[in-house]
């Protein structure tokens, strides 16, 4: 199976510093070095397309520009590169839900997938008035599947549900093709929204032996269902020509956090109800030091970053040999993202997809005359 490659679209700004915050934490203020202007993310999702990034993610939250609205006007200003967009579930009803992702299918030309965010923050899911906790986040984002995927199915729905109610709910129009889902979380009640309602499970860049631990528990609840997902991880890159000028950059980036920045974001993040974010916090315990969790994965941008908060450090064959072991585990889908995102695109654009297609394990999604620039490996 060929590999799949998302890239990151930076609606907090972009920096050649890490731009931290998120998961109820603010962004820092390297987000203010590059905006996230529709201009430069256009930027950065043509560079992506013409790469071989099949789609692109965008975040959501109070950190971030609104993830429906960007990508509809990025859009437009390319023409194959689909787009993962991040949502709540809990801020606005199903059935629009469901006819905003008909409208943007029609008006994309198909170029919609959906990354369904139950939301770990209490305080900052109040803000936007909505005072369920957790598992009832998860039990609400579990009939709000039910009925989206009705809807697209181009049922009549009506759903007397515990925390979501219609009647006579359905679509004009149905979308086409219908946009995949994708869904992350590491609660028992996460895994069994996935198990029910979703086409890829996402993890965070855990080391491989945990990763495993994860597709293992995920497939055997989809089992039960009758159902098989695929899986995809959320990593960070940081790829050069050799070993290294990687590691160079990464102590460079690392050598950037103010002490400060750590213990405020450190703090806020511990509050943090994730299940997905205290794996992510005990990768690193805060500490500078011993940050190479696996070979060549570096847990260093989670002292400042909440979410996704490790990155893949090494040289292109490196790189690739790590993105293999985690693929041989049965990861098929890789949602990469690195500062300042509009170069590394290309560092891992130019060097090591084309040795992950010398390797057999990928080749350009929009065929061979856009991939003619990245045949060629650099030289190591």
């Amino acid at each position: 199976m060929t590999l799949t490659f998302h890239w990151f679209l930076p609606t907090n700004g972009d920096s050649r510093h890490v731009v931290g915050g998120g998961h109820g934490t603010p962004a820092t203020i390297s987000g203010r070095d590059r905006p996230p202007t529709v201009a430069y993310l256009s930027q950065i999702a043509r560079a992506a397309e013409d790469l071989g990034f099949v789609g692109a993610l965008t975040p959501t939250g109070a950190w971030c520009e609104d993830a429906w609205l960007t990508t509809a006007m990025v859009s437009q200003n390319t023409e194959r590169l689909k787009f993962l967009v991040a949502f709540r579930p809990g801020f606005v009803s199903p059935t629009l839900a469901a006819q905003m992702a008909s409208t943007f299918q029609r008006q994309s030309g198909g170029r919609l997938l959906l990354n369904v965010v139950t939301g770990g923050e209490s305080h900052e899911q109040r803000a936007y008035g909505d005072f369920l906790d957790k598992d009832a986040r998860y039990r609400r984002t579990g009939e709000f599947l039910q009925i989206v995927r009705e809807l697209w199915d181009g049922k009549t729905v009506d759903l007397n549900g515990e925390h979501l109610q219609v009647e006579d709910a359905r679509l004009a129009r149905v979308p086409d093709p219908v946009p995949e889902v994708y869904f992350g979380g590491s609660s028992p009640i996460a895994g069994e929204v996935a198990a029910r309602h979703v086409d890829v499970y996402l993890t965070w860049g855990e080391p491989p032996a945990q990763v495993a631990e994860k597709i293992a528990w995920i497939r055997g609840l989809a089992a039960e269902q009758g159902r098989t997902l695929r899986f995809g991880i959320r990593l960070h890159v940081i790829t050069r020509d050799t070993s290294a000028q990687a590691w160079a950059e990464a102590n460079r980036l690392l050598e950037g956090f103010d002490p400060e920045t750590v213990r405020s974001v450190q703090a806020g993040l511990g509050r943090s109800e994730s299940e997905g974010q205290q794996r992510m916090l005990a990768l690193h315990g805060g500490d500078r030091d011993g940050l190479e969790i696996h070979p060549n994965l570096w847990a260093g941008i989670g002292l400042v970053r909440g979410g996704a908060g490790t990155a893949l450090v090494g040289s292109h064959d490196e790189v690739a040999e790590r993105i293999e072991e985690y693929h041989a585990l049965g990861i098929d889908e890789f949602v990469l993202s690195g500062y300042p995102h509009l170069e590394e695109a290309y560092w891992f654009g130019e060097g090591v997809l084309p040795r992950l297609a010398a390797r057999g394990l990928w080749r350009h999604p929009f065929g061979e005359q856009a991939a003619s620039s990245a045949q060629v490996p650099f030289a190591s």
